[in-house]
């Protein structure tokens, strides 16, 4: 990837680690559904105020709109609703390690339905360490009020399969003349359609008390920040770097997470913390090529004239 790409993939794991907070914060007014849902609406907002800026437009095709429900459905309304009931049982750290599957998921998908991102020993070798990586930052918090479910744990590693299956199949429908905002923007509207009546049915928002204001502002900025800016990062490193090398941000979201802890709320730096960091960034130098180039370059040093 290109500086450019890595820069745009640092944000998206910043916007999308802070994610896991917000659904802790909206978790202690609302339920499950209606966070997903009322997180889609706020992005469609925002999503489509920036549409009508740039003068774009939504798929006009049938099959377009097709795309928009099948990448909302299994990219945004099933993760979201699986990701959210599943911390409601299980600690953040857990979900985030599960979630960090993601690239295997690709990995396997990319390599049976596309043409040019094939698996690799290098390939799956980094997404192995990368994932221990994670495990091995998480570690220590996951003995202490953890609530490990089985059934939460395999809702999270759902989350993970539909973002790698739904990360291969997305950058076939943006590379057909579908800009990276308007794609983003059929798919969370889809995806509130497809959520709303699970509101209305199931929960009746009508009956639930009247949320706080920290849980007001975790859902906007969840919103607007952690969905609508987020997913037009994502359409557009999915269209210039691939399936594979989008799925990567799973390993950065929970490095990302702890990052903010200790800058933001002054969490203490543990050496696990080092040594997950290093693991993961061994695991990401593996995955490129190009990195993996230069640095057996540095490392080797300038070579002796004859």
């Amino acid at each position: 990837m290109t500086p450019l790409e890595w820069g745009y993939l640092m944000l998206l794991s910043v916007l999308w680690g802070g994610s896991f907070l917000f659904i802790e914060l909206a978790l202690r007014d609302l339920p499950v559904f209606s966070i997903g849902f009322a997180r889609l609406f706020f992005a469609t907002i925002g999503l489509y105020a920036a549409m009508l800026f740039m003068r774009l437009s939504l798929p006009r095709s049938l099959r377009g709109w097709l795309t928009c429900f099948f990448l909302g459905c299994f990219n945004n309304a099933l993760p979201f609703s699986l990701l959210i009931w599943g911390q409601t049982h299980i600690a953040s750290g857990i979900a985030a390690i599960l979630i960090a599957t993601t690239p295997l998921f690709t990995l396997v998908c990319a390599h049976f339905f596309t043409a040019d991102e094939k698996m690799t020993p290098a390939r799956l070798g980094g997404v192995c360490l990368g994932i221990l990586g994670v495990a091995l930052m998480l570690m220590p918090g996951l003995g202490a009020g953890a609530g490990f479910h089985l059934l939460a744990c395999l809702a999270c590693l759902g989350t993970a399969f539909c973002y790698g299956i739904c990360g291969v199949f997305a950058r076939r429908f943006i590379m057909a003349d579908n800009p990276p905002v308007s794609a983003a923007t059929g798919q969370v509207f889809s995806a509130g359609i497809l959520l709303l009546p699970m509101v209305l049915l199931v929960e009746q928002p009508w009956n639930l008390p009247m949320p706080q204001a920290s849980s007001w502002a975790a859902l906007i900025v969840m919103g607007l920040f952690s969905t609508a800016l987020a997913y037009v990062l994502y359409f557009r490193i999915l269209l210039s770097a691939g399936a594979m090398n989008l799925s990567l941000v799973s390993l950065l979201v929970p490095a990302t997470a702890v990052l903010l802890g200790i800058f933001v709320l002054k969490e203490q730096f543990q050496l696990n913390h080092v040594a997950g960091m290093a693991l993961i960034l061994i695991g990401l130098t593996a995955l490129d090529a190009k990195l993996r180039r230069r640095l057996t370059s540095i490392l080797a040093g300038p070579r002796n004239m004859p």
